[in-house]
């Protein structure tokens, strides 16, 4: 979902809440949109600083909150033990996520083969499947093959 329609459905919800959309809020949301990362609240702080540097850190973790409140941010938390933020695709947008152990890269992924063999677990262990999280580790190509450095997580968005 383009960074414009997220922008407009926070509008919504602000309004919806009797909340006003302010310049600074605006500016966390739009970066937090428009970011191609799982962003801790620290690193989305960080980024808000450079577009708008009176914003405070308690109005970025408000604001964050008030994004996954209403439904536009999902919070994860991955082995670094950090929690990580990310915006909420539409439900046919569902995706998993792989995390290099060395790195810290996190690859999206989304499988349908996965999907169904998840829905058919659940029918035969006698569940209806409503949600699920699935999260795997292990180690990327490039950190096996020396081609990667450890020195900072990775933790942008790579779609498979």
């Amino acid at each position: 979902m383009p960074v414009r329609a997220r922008m407009r459905r926070f509008e919504q919800a602000l309004r919806e809440r009797g909340l006003k959309s302010t310049s600074q809020r605006d500016d966390i949301a739009r970066v937090f949109f428009g970011a191609e990362e799982h962003l801790s609240i620290e690193e989305l702080y960080t980024a808000v600083k450079k577009v708008n540097p009176r914003v405070g850190y308690a109005t970025v973790y408000r604001t964050l909150k008030l994004l996954k409140e209403v439904g536009l941010a999902a919070e994860r938390h991955f082995d670094d033990g950090q929690a990580r933020f990310e915006p909420v695709e539409a439900e046919s947008q569902h995706h998993d996520h792989i995390i290099c152990e060395r790195c810290g890269k996190i690859v999206e992924f989304a499988s349908q083969e996965l999907e169904r063999l998840q829905d058919r677990i659940g029918r035969f262990l006698g569940f209806v499947v409503g949600r699920h999280r699935m999260e795997l580790y292990g180690i990327c190509a490039e950190c096996r093959e020396g081609r990667r450095r450890p020195a900072r997580p990775e933790h942008g968005v790579h779609r498979v």
